[in-house]
């Protein structure tokens, strides 16, 4: 007897059928949506850039809303297009910043518009009404979903519908975790992305959800959370400090100046106090001692008129000197460090505090498998592996640390998965748990 479609185990939640479900890496044409719209026909601020679509070639039902995730710095968009002639779809990915909603809206009334004629044109689903059939939801999470509440409204002329936000990204790292392929995965410099099945038992479990700020939620069942600590280093102190010191104009900016940057031109490393590792205490030479610790000590070397160099020998740029009685006005940076070894000092400082709390946290409650979520990992090496190294260092390899491709979309896609529309049946009845065995 043939096994029946794989579905999602959530209460309420919509019936996604997610048997032979992948994630797109490479894809050079794509065939038109239903909707008359693809990620990439964004216009304005919508990128895609670090995320991937999920093709979900059986999942034939029509899908009747869209989800929306409005933090304080980001906007995160999940929606579901036809893939052209097949019988399945895709679940799409885009981001907008927050500071341009307007763009966000316009987005989404294109897609309103069009998903309406669309679901008008035809649903297989003959128990729902006409009316209903032209109904577009959309789902919103985090704090804009309060915030923008009425504009959405007004100016999308559809239904709202807020979901918790705490609830929805366990609902979606839910998801992800257990049925998608190839998206959980641990880093290494050594083996960078190492791939972990799809598992069904997973609790109990740490989620860091790293945003502008920092949540850290036990998760002891399905649904069954509590949120145990956190901080305000996050994502938002990374992007508004950097802003201060660098020219940067966007967060995905400072990732790539960090990427080329050498915090040891203005960190304090071990090997700067003792000449050599600290091996006593298991301390590396090349472990940071002090983050931003040679930056007081070069201003004043520059003041004097010394050239300073970094360690390859290239000499760092220094704009003006600061005297007794003189204001220094042209010197928006400390001293002019490099903007690139600004941004790669302060992105381990930000990342080292959030491994160590997170290490601290799942010690605490004996949590074996902490989850790194939110925008701002964005798939980038030096934060993946500052935040690994730190749950490695600290648990003696005994904890692991966990990260996902739709890293920033949690919350996006467990808002998305919790609607229920007219007619479609929920889960966890006795006939659907029949239905979804393997």
């Amino acid at each position: 007897m043939p096994s029946s479609p794989r579905r999602i185990p959530y209460p309420g939640a919509i019936r996604i059928n997610v048997q032979g479900a992948f994630i797109v890496d490479d894809e050079p044409s794509r065939p038109p949506s239903s909707v008359g719209l693809r990620t990439a026909d964004i216009n304005g601020n919508g990128k895609n850039t670090h995320n991937r679509d999920i093709v979900l070639p059986y999942h034939t039902a029509d899908v009747s809303h869209i989800a929306v995730d409005i933090g304080g710095s980001l906007a995160k968009l999940v929606y579901f297009t036809r893939d052209g002639d097949s019988i399945g779809g895709r679940l799409n990915f885009t981001m907008f910043e927050t500071e341009n909603v307007e763009d966000l809206f316009a987005f989404m009334s294109k897609l309103i518009s069009a998903k309406r004629q669309s679901i008008s044109e035809g649903s297989e689903e003959t128990d729902v009404t006409s009316t209903e059939k032209k109904k577009v939801y959309i789902m919103a999470t985090g704090g804009g979903a309060y915030k923008f509440y009425d504009r959405m409204r007004k100016e999308l002329d559809v239904e709202i519908c807020r979901e918790d936000e705490m609830e929805c990204l366990i609902v979606g790292l839910d998801f992800f975790i257990t049925e998608i392929p190839t998206e959980v995965f641990t880093y290494s410099e050594q083996n960078p992305m190492s791939f972990v099945e799809a598992k069904a038992d997973i609790y109990p479990y740490l989620l860091v959800n790293i945003g502008s700020g920092v949540s850290m939620i036990m998760v002891s069942g399905p649904r069954q959370f509590k949120r145990i600590g956190g901080s305000s280093l996050g994502g938002g102190t990374l992007w508004g400090l950097l802003s201060l010191l660098t020219g940067a104009k966007s967060f995905d900016e400072m990732l790539d100046m960090a990427a080329k940057g050498d915090n040891t031109n203005v960190d304090m490393l071990v090997g700067d106090i003792y000449g050599a590792d600290y091996g006593r205490i298991g301390l590396k030479s090349s472990t940071i001692a002090s983050s931003f610790g040679k930056v007081f000590k070069k201003r004043l070397e520059s003041a004097d008129g010394v050239q300073i160099s970094d360690q390859t020998g290239n000499r760092i740029e220094l704009y003006g000197t600061t005297h007794e009685n003189e204001v220094d006005v042209d010197m928006p940076r400390p001293a002019r460090f490099r903007a690139e070894d600004i941004s790669r000092s302060l992105l381990y400082a930000v990342s080292n505090n959030i491994g160590q709390i997170a290490y601290l946290q799942a010690q605490r409650y004996n949590l074996e498998h902490i989850y790194f979520g939110g925008s701002f990992i964005r798939g980038h090496p030096q934060t993946m592996n500052t935040l690994s190294y730190a749950i490695k260092f600290w648990s003696n390899s005994e904890k692991k640390a966990y990260f996902l491709r739709h890293e920033g979309y949690l919350g996006a896609v467990g808002a998305f998965l919790k609607r229920q529309p007219t007619g479609w049946g929920r889960r966890n009845s006795m006939e659907e748990k029949r239905e979804s065995t393997i």
